[in-house]
């Protein structure tokens, strides 16, 4: 898909200031509509953003629609944005969220399968530690880069919050180099 050439922070500071005030069924909306009738990667960043509105946190009802995004998209930036979005539906709806991202673990895209493993950015101490490895560990032995790189950046992230449990999960378990590398990245 063609670029504009404008930059990810001015899509985002111009996406917020034209839906501010917008309320949730606007926004899905016009997120849906940009996604769907792009021409230009910025439009889908544009809709990716709008789906980041705090009024749309832990929308349960968007679940669907962030699955379109991750196959439709179907490249780390638009699964990695999505994910976050995910993270939040793990705060507001934790079983259901769960069942879903333990579904997509095992889903032949390898991009919903890099979503159910990053789906957890951000939590912290609200990491799911046992949905963590039983997302991951389909995929260990993956030759799949963005597979690999996820693994690892998932491990990194929670290592922030426990990194005596990611060396000993990752002294444990056989992983690739790359997965093992960025897992390990920051804890010396």
């Amino acid at each position: 898909m063609p670029f504009l050439g404008v930059r990810n922070p001015e899509v985002r500071r111009l996406t917020r200031a034209v839906v501010r005030g917008a309320s949730a069924e606007a926004l899905v909306a016009t997120a849906r509509a940009l996604w769907d009738g792009a021409e230009f990667r910025e439009e889908r960043y544009a809709a990716t953003e709008i789906l980041g509105r705090p009024v749309l946190a832990g929308d349960w009802s968007l679940a669907p629609l962030h699955e379109h995004i991750a196959r439709t998209g179907a490249w780390w930036d638009h699964v990695d944005e999505t994910a976050r979005r995910i993270a939040d539906l793990h705060d507001a709806h934790p079983v259901e969220t769960a069942a879903l991202v333990r579904r997509w673990a095992s889903d032949e895209s390898f991009w919903i399968n890099r979503l159910a493993i990053l789906s957890q950015l951000g939590r912290r101490e609200r990491t799911d530690v046992h949905l963590l490895t039983d997302v991951i560990g389909p995929h260990l032995g993956s030759r799949e880069f963005f597979l690999r790189k996820a693994i690892g950046w998932a491990l990194r992230e929670y290592a922030k919050t426990d990194p005596d449990w990611v060396r000993a999960y990752v002294d444990a378990t056989e992983m690739s180099p790359l997965s093992r590398r960025e897992a390990l990245k920051r804890l010396g």
